[in-house]
Formats: C-alpha cells, structure tokens, sequence
C-alpha cells in the first residue's frame, strides 16, 4: 500500500509539472507563430529582381540577389527593384532646323545595373521612369531633330536614330541604366507641312509627267522630220533619174498598152478626148 501511494504521489507531481510546463510551450509556439506572421524575418528575392536593404529606412550597401535571405525585423526593410529589360514609351515633340513641328514615339527597352540598385534607389527612387527617362527622351530627339531640316529627317531617319540612341545611352549610363534597344514607333510633321509636301510630291510627278510627253513628242517630231528627209531625198533621186529617153520609153509604153485594148473601130459616142496614138514616134522609133 505504501508503495501505490509513492507511485500515486509521483503521478501527480508529473501530472502538475506537465500543467505548468504545457501553457509556457504554447505561449512560446504561440509567441513564434506571431513572431513569423506579422514580424516576417524571411524574404524571397524572385528571378530578375535585387533586394535593396534598409535599416531603420537607411540604404544599406548590401544588395541581396535571388533566393531567400533572412533579414532583422523592424529594424529592416527590403525593397524589390526589377533589373529585367523593361519597356518605356514616350511621346516627344521637337522642331527641325528649318522650325517643321514633328510628333513622334519613342520606344525604349533598358535595364538598370543589378549591382547598382541600392544607388539608383537612394538616388532616384522607384518611379524613375517618370523622373528620368521620359525627360531624357523627350531632351535627346529635340537636341538631334534640331540639328536636321524636315527633309534630312525623313531621308536620314536611320542616321537620325542612331544618333538619338547613342546619346541617350550617355545620357542614362550615368543614372546606371542601360539601354538595349531604341526604335521610333511612330513619326509625323504638322498636317499643313505634311500636305506642302503631298502637293510637292504632285507636282514633281505632274512635272516628270510633262516632261516625259515633251520627250516623246520631241521624239515623234524628229521622226517625222527624218521621214520627210527621206521621202525628199528620194524624190531627188528619182528626179534625177528621170531622163529623156525614160520619158519617150514610158510614152511608148503607154501607146502600145492602148493599141492593145483598140478594137480598130472609132467609138460612137465620146464623153471626152480619144485617146491619142502618136504613130509617127512608134514607127519613128
């Protein structure tokens, strides 16, 4: 019996220290399950991305790359800046060197230097698009259209591109952007210049037109003026071919044709001359 009673006595020792420890486990649990929900001392860094680090809202030099970093709760905050190549579209205005209004659409396809994400934010923030890139844009195509007249522009686009592109990768390179690819999407001048220059286009065709007939009836003319020539020059020849004896040889010719056809009887009833035989020049001859 004294033996039940020191086992009972134990039991119930085990039993009150597991009452007591039980609470602090779960308040420890419960204390963790807080800890990670709301303080959240993990942060994932996707592909294409940095982590900038801040303390206390301070940028830290430490760039976190991709994966799962653990970072001080409170104390720090991370912000994700993407270094993909992005897309920024802008529309500029500028006036050539001849003052023509153009309109044109910039696309622009950049990245910003993963290693150098801490800068650019402490520098220029997350929205610098908008504070750097369109302004540069808009800048560049105004300071090269300048240099150009309306019809330089439009046949030198490509050496006008390029050179808006090389200047504005000077531009950016020293914000730590890089600029992968530029192209102008859409380019246009004011409609009173675009219709000076459909009726320019007019008329060169109306004068290329003009000048096309003036050739072919320059052409025609001298034809004709050959032709003649040549209908001359062989009358000529045949003028001076034409001699007495040819002449008295066609006479004869003509006279036996006729003496041919005669059916030796005078004809009845004349509507004009009898046709004449001459033949003395016959038995002349």
């Amino acid at each position: 019996m004294a033996l039940d009673s020191v086992t009972l006595d134990k039991a119930e020792g085990v039993k009150s220290k597991l009452r007591r420890i039980v609470p602090r486990i779960v308040g420890i649990l419960f204390g963790l399950l807080i800890f990670f929900l709301f303080l959240n001392p993990f942060v994932i860094i996707g592909a294409g991305e940095r982590g900038v680090v801040l303390n206390f809202g301070a940028v830290s030099p430490n760039v976190l790359g991709e994966g799962l970093h653990l970072r001080v709760p409170i104390m720090q905050r991370i912000i994700k800046m993407d270094v993909k190549v992005q897309k920024s579209q802008t529309d500029a205005e500028a006036a050539s060197k001849d003052l023509q209004e153009t309109f044109s659409t910039i696309a622009l396809n950049f990245h910003i230097l993963p290693e150098k994400v801490n800068v650019i934010y402490q520098k220029l923030g997350a929205d610098f698009k908008e504070r750097i890139i369109d302004p540069a844009v808009q800048e560049v195509v105004k300071a090269v259209t300048a240099k150009y007249t309306a019809v330089e522009v439009i046949t030198q686009r490509e050496k006008v591109r390029s050179e808006i592109r090389e200047m504005l990768k000077q531009r950016l390179a020293a914000y730590n952007i890089i600029v992968d690819d530029f192209s102008i999407v859409n380019f246009k001048f004011s409609d009173q210049f675009s219709q000076a220059i459909e009726q320019k286009q007019t008329a060169e065709q109306l004068a290329f037109k003009a000048q096309r007939d003036l050739e072919r009836i320059k052409i025609e003319a001298e034809q004709k003026v050959t032709q003649a020539k040549a209908e001359a020059e062989a009358l000529r020849l045949q003028k001076e071919n034409v001699t007495p004896a040819l002449v008295k040889l066609r006479q004869i010719e003509a006279s036996l044709k006729a003496i041919e056809k005669w059916d030796g009887h005078m004809p009845k009833v004349t509507a004009g001359t009898i046709p004449f035989i001459d033949v003395k020049n016959l038995d002349r001859d």
